[in-house]
C-alpha cells in the first residue's frame, strides 16, 4: 500500500534548502517512479506517484484551459502540471498538482529553463486530493497544533486562487478558494459543486470544466 513518509531526519542542511538546491530527493535516495518530495511546514513530504484517475482530472482541467486558448487566442492564462513552487517566504518547497499563470510568463520561465517558479508568478493553484496525503492539500484541522498545509501556505504566499478537487469518497466535490489572508494564512471560500457538475470559474479566468467523470477514489 503507498503512503506518506513525513521527514524528521537529522540532515546536512534543512529540509527547504535541500529540496530549493534539487538535493533532497537524491539525499534520500527516492527511486525514480514519479515518487515526489515536498516540504511542508518545515518537514519534508514524501509521496507516492498520483494513480490514473487522480491525473485525468488534471488533464481535463489542463484542456479546458487549452481550449479556451484556442477559441480566443487572446486569452492570456496557461495550465503547466506538477511544477516546483519554491514558498520561499515560509521556507517551503511544493509539486502543485496544477498551475494557471500567465502565457508570457509560463514562456519566459520556459525560455530561462526555471528550476522554480514562485507564487507571485501564479494566479490560480490546483490541488486533487490522493488517499494517502489529502490532509496536506485541504484547511489545516486546529486543535492542540495546528499542522500547516499547502492549503495554508498557499494562502500565505497570497496566491489569488486556490482550486481544490477532493476526491475523499465521505466529502466529495470541488471548492475554489479565494481572498487569502496571508498572516493568517486562509483563505475565504468562493465557490463550491458536486461532482457531475460544470465547474464555472470567475473571471479573469472566465473557464468552465466538466467534471462528468470525475469519481472518489475507492476504499
Amino acid at each position: 500500500m503507498s503512503v506518506v513518509a513525513f521527514g524528521q531526519w537529522t540532515l546536512p542542511d534543512s529540509p527547504y534548502a535541500m529540496w530549493a538546491r534539487g538535493e533532497l530527493a537524491e539525499y534520500l535516495r527516492l527511486p525514480d517512479d514519479g515518487t515526489r518530495v515536498e516540504v511542508v511546514g518545515g518537514e519534508f513530504v514524501v509521496s507516492p506517484a498520483p494513480v490514473f484517475p487522480h491525473a485525468a482530472i488534471l488533464t481535463d482541467i489542463a484542456e479546458a484551459f487549452a481550449y479556451a486558448r484556442f477559441r480566443d487566442p487572446g486569452f492570456s492564462w496557461q495550465a503547466v502540471q506538477a511544477i516546483n513552487l519554491d514558498v520561499v517566504e515560509i521556507g517551503d518547497g511544493y509539486i502543485p498538482d496544477l498551475v494557471v499563470l500567465p502565457v508570457e510568463t509560463a514562456a519566459r520561465s520556459r525560455a530561462a529553463e526555471a528550476l522554480h517558479l514562485y507564487p507571485h508568478q501564479l494566479d490560480l493553484v490546483v490541488e486533487v486530493t490522493s488517499k494517502s496525503n489529502a490532509q496536506n492539500d485541504r484547511e489545516p484541522v486546529f486543535g492542540r497544533r495546528q499542522q500547516a498545509t499547502k492549503w495554508s501556505g498557499y494562502a500565505r504566499a497570497r496566491v489569488p486562487y486556490h482550486l481544490l478537487v477532493d476526491r475523499d469518497p465521505g466529502r466529495p466535490g470541488v471548492t475554489l478558494f479565494g481572498e487569502p489572508d496571508h498572516l493568517a494564512g486562509t483563505y475565504r471560500t468562493l465557490s463550491a459543486w458536486k461532482f457531475g457538475d460544470v465547474v464555472a470559474l470567475p473571471e479573469p479566468f472566465g473557464v468552465e470544466i466538466s467534471t462528468e467523470l470525475w469519481r472518489p477514489w475507492s476504499d
